[in-house]
């Protein structure tokens, strides 16, 4: 556990410190973008699950030092719910199974990088292990908006259960 929370810190850290930077889109934001050269094709169309779109078009604020995000009602609307969501695992632990990882909206393009912001990113908590994968996963479960987190996320799912 204190592995997992440390890889996480570790990523967020990247992240935040990518998004100070000036930049015309800051590194560390955005929905991330798939590599055209990357083995791992994009995400397939799917209707039953949230889509990237409505969660990376969240709106952001700075206070004090920190970029918090600005939820809109379609983004408010999915918040206490169940929820699915698709995307790529990026494990936070080693191991064949997974409880608790990232859901990215594109594939890693290396094991240090971070794919995207924050916006593209849904912290992931399972009630049983998912198997790791590096193709496309669905997850379903109660989804949070993240207000405040100190690790910097903006989604997070609990109670979370793969779906096919």
């Amino acid at each position: 556990m204190k592995r997992a929370a440390a890889g996480l810190a570790a990523i967020l850290i990247a992240v935040s410190a990518a998004a100070q930077l000036s930049a015309p889109v800051p590194l560390g934001t955005g929905p991330g973008i798939h590599d055209p050269n990357s083995p791992f094709a994009p995400l397939p169309a799917r209707s039953d699950v949230v889509p990237w779109s409505l969660l990376t078009a969240v709106k952001t604020k700075t206070e004090k030092n920190k970029v918090l995000p600005v939820f809109d009602k379609p983004q408010q609307a999915l918040h206490q719910k169940t929820q699915r969501v698709q995307g790529f695992m990026m494990p936070l632990e080693p191991g064949e199974k997974q409880t608790h990882f990232l859901l990215t909206s594109v594939p890693l393009s290396c094991g240090f990088c971070v794919p995207g912001g924050p916006e593209s990113m849904v912290e992931v908590r399972t009630r049983t292990p998912v198997p790791y994968t590096l193709d496309p996963v669905v997850v379903e479960g109660k989804f949070a908006l993240l207000e405040d987190d100190q690790y910097g996320l903006y989604y997070r799912i609990t109670d979370g259960v793969g779906v096919k």
